[in-house]
């Protein structure tokens, strides 16, 4: 297959899976069907023991030579926790803006301090893209909790890291499967401490499971696979899509409303991420 069109289909996927991630977590999460910490842990468990399952499948034993990290492990925790709770309080869309500004924020950075050095073209459409998500979040809109969007910019910052850890690794699946094993510890720890708080539902532990087998743990791995061909510049411009995903999403399945705001700041985000490509192709 061309490479071209493989990392289109990687990346597509990859981006339907953050966004679905997002809509998921708010559907359990805004009916009460389960408590934070529980999605948080049991996304992680699911997603470790589906890759668990498959890399067994796949390498026979051998997925020990391509092993993940603590400090991956320990960003992909802090990432599911904050990102659960931060989903109490802020709906899909809003949620996965702030997410993602985060993750841009962190992965340009990384690559200016690398020296990658994007052309004028490619700032504009980045400057662009940066409007639409603030026009997105003016005054005119509900605006988010601020303990909801302090938490929620920690899980991007904490993404962002993962991505960025994610450059270059050559086989995605079991380095994956071995950071969601490694993060099931951590995350078990912060359940028991708030045992307390335990709520569960049959609704909510299926879109827990969901979340955390699907959209992601196979989201991830094809997103690091997707990261092999992809600067980190372009892995945050192109992550800047999820909120436009997420919102629609959220209107289609969560009934939150669609504004004219909504569809202007999409087409911004959109164009600016389209020049930022396009600077990058030439």
């Amino acid at each position: 297959m061309d490479i071209r069109i493989k990392t289109i289909l990687l990346t597509s996927f990859a981006l339907i899976a953050f966004a679905a991630n997002s809509i998921i977590c708010r559907m359990a999460l805004g009916n009460d069907t389960i408590d934070p910490a529980s999605f948080a842990t049991i996304r992680l468990v699911s997603g470790a023991v589906v890759l668990w399952l498959i890399v067994k499948a796949t390498f026979r034993g051998n997925a020990d030579k391509h092993p993940g990290s603590w400090w991956s492990a320990a960003m992909l925790f802090l990432y599911a926790a904050a990102f659960s709770f931060a989903y109490v309080s802020l709906n899909a869309g809003v949620g996965a803006l702030i997410l993602f500004g985060a993750v841009q924020a962190t992965m340009i950075t990384a690559g200016l301090i690398k020296g990658e050095r994007p052309p004028m073209l490619a700032w504009c459409g980045l400057t662009i893209a940066l409007a639409g998500l603030v026009y997105l979040v003016l005054p005119g809109l509900a605006a988010p909790s601020f303990s909801g969007a302090v938490l929620m910019t920690i899980a991007g910052l904490a993404w962002g890291g993962y991505s960025l850890r994610g450059l270059g690794v050559t086989n995605p699946m079991a380095v994956t499967g071995d950071n969601f094993l490694r993060s099931v510890p951590l995350t078990a720890v912060v359940s028991l401490i708030l045992l307390p708080s335990l709520q569960l539902s049959a609704v909510g532990v299926l879109l827990a499971a969901l979340s955390g087998g699907l959209t992601s743990g196979i989201g991830y791995v094809v997103w690091y696979a997707a990261l092999r061909y992809l600067s980190a510049t372009r892995a945050a411009m192109l992550q800047l899509l999820v909120p436009i995903i997420a919102a629609v999403g959220g209107v289609l399945l969560l009934s939150e409303q669609v504004t004219l705001r909504l569809v202007l700041s999409g087409i911004l985000i959109i164009g600016g991420v389209g020049l930022t490509l396009k600077a990058k192709q030439q």
